[in-house]
């Protein structure tokens, strides 16, 4: 059942003249970094061949991509997950999956793993442009499946934040503004701690835990952080579900 609450999720994304939009405006984006990035590699070169350990074109043109990639996806994400449950609620729609045999657990998890495929995809687009650098140089594999995983496990957890703030409203605008100040708040929650709270504020970011994932240091910390972060938001989700359809 969660497969095909996600699979009809999926689906609804793609008959939506968003979705398209999402993914070509954000592939443009990200592709115009790109060759800017391939553009500046070429111009310091002939630095780089004077360094006794350079950096190699993994470090200097796909690390950025994916990173620029997750700043714009902050900004996108709200846009996908502001209809996920609060335009459900608007049309009605959500009256008649609050009234089948379907616990709420198999309709938010449903939810979450269609959009989770769809972020696949997406960074699976994006992963095509460091690959296609194979062509000409030597990439370190390691480091680009590092990033790759990283920037899905960081969509991941957008997700279902944005999730969480569509079940809390019926209004799909408010949903994707609340969704982007609670994302940017912990983006950048620690950007301007001292000493003393540096460690509680870098626990609470998630860039100081997305960060070492795309430099290729996978650390177990921060991939429960991004787990736990992921389940916390599911469970509030399932919880405010359950407690509307009480009141229905």
């Amino acid at each position: 059942m969660i497969m095909t609450i996600a699979m009809r999720e999926l689906r609804s994304m793609f008959l939506s003249p968003l979705a398209w939009s999402v993914l070509a405006v954000t592939q443009l984006i990200i592709a115009w970094s790109f060759f800017t990035q391939i553009d500046f590699f070429f111009s310091i070169q002939q630095q780089l061949t004077t360094m006794p350990n350079p950096p190699g074109v993994t470090d200097l043109v796909v690390m950025p991509t994916y990173e620029i990639a997750s700043i714009i996806l902050l900004m996108v994400t709200p846009l996908l997950t502001m209809r996920l449950i609060s335009e459900e609620r608007r049309n009605g729609s959500m009256a008649l999956l609050l009234s089948s045999p379907v616990s709420m657990t198999q309709i938010v998890l449903g939810k979450f793993v269609g959009i989770v495929i769809f972020m696949l995809i997406l960074v699976g687009m994006i992963s095509l442009m460091p690959l296609s650098l194979m062509m000409g140089s030597t990439l370190d594999l390691g480091k680009l499946a590092a990033g790759a995983f990283a920037l899905f496990m960081l969509l991941a957890a957008f997700s279902a934040a944005g999730l969480f703030l569509s079940s809390l409203t019926v209004n799909p605008v408010v949903a994707a503004v609340s969704s982007f100040g609670l994302l940017l708040l912990l983006w950048i929650i620690n950007s301007n701690s001292g000493d003393n709270g540096e460690n509680l504020l870098s626990q609470l970011s998630i860039l100081a835990h997305f960060a070492p994932m795309l430099r290729g240091l996978i650390n177990s910390a921060d991939v429960a952080y991004f787990v736990l972060f992921i389940v916390t938001f599911l469970v509030l989700t399932i919880r405010q579900m359950d407690s509307q359809r009480l009141q229905a």
